[in-house]
């Protein structure tokens, strides 16, 4: 069997790249991975390997909200019990569940899928902001043909995060829709999904309208 120049026969060294190729995974935790893949049984591979096809064949983004989901419209977008007049804007789909498991908003959201970061290359044409002003345009883009009354902004409270807000902000003043962000109970530098259910819950309660003032 050939060997790839690390020493590991190559199956395993492409195992390794693979998930080196992750978010925040360097070189020695992906061979620590692969190892674990190889040490366990072949039923635990089959069902590893089972569960990344299944999500790559059955989940895709919403096309209303682009949160994951495996119908189109999502759940959320479908449901008629939800406020679809009112739009909370966040990062990522783990922010969209963590407000979620508060169980007290009952509007519907909208996911960017990242945050303007010039410097890491991320522009707003990079996000799903476009879709957003199109569902703010035409009701008929937006849950169940609901025109949107307000836009929540939720976006994580860092420099990123504030500046996208900041510009998220400014555009919505332009099209005349009543703007508010979350309460600031949430500490900077905080990420949302690691926010516990009761300080989400009073940063809903008591979000802010955005008028004149700036982000800080």
């Amino acid at each position: 069997m050939a060997k790839a120049r690390s020493g590991y026969p190559e199956p395993v060294e492409r195992l390794i790249e693979s998930f080196g190729r992750l978010p925040g995974i360097g070189r020695r935790t992906a061979t620590r991975l692969a190892l674990h893949v190889l040490k366990g049984s072949q039923d635990e591979a089959k069902e590893f390997s089972r569960a990344i096809e299944d999500t790559k064949e059955r989940v895709a983004c919403c096309s209303v909200c682009y949160q994951l989901t495996e119908s189109d419209p999502c759940p959320i977008c479908a449901d008629e019990r939800r406020d679809a007049s009112i739009v909370l804007v966040v990062e990522q789909p783990s922010d969209l569940m963590s407000i979620e498991g508060t169980g007290i908003y009952r509007g519907v959201y909208h996911v960017l899928t990242g945050r303007i970061d010039p410097l890491a290359g991320v522009e707003p044409t990079d996000l799903t902001i476009g879709p957003l002003f199109d569902r703010i345009g035409d009701p008929t883009r937006n849950s169940r043909g609901v025109a949107i009354d307000e836009v929540i902004l939720g976006l994580n409270p860092t420099l990123e995060g504030d500046s996208t807000s900041l510009f998220l902000a400014e555009e919505l003043a332009r099209r005349g829709v009543r703007t508010s962000r979350l309460a600031r109970g949430i500490p900077s530098g905080t990420q949302l999904e690691y926010a516990s259910a009761a300080v989400l819950a009073d940063a809903i309660e008591g979000r802010q309208v955005l008028g004149d003032e700036t982000f800080g």
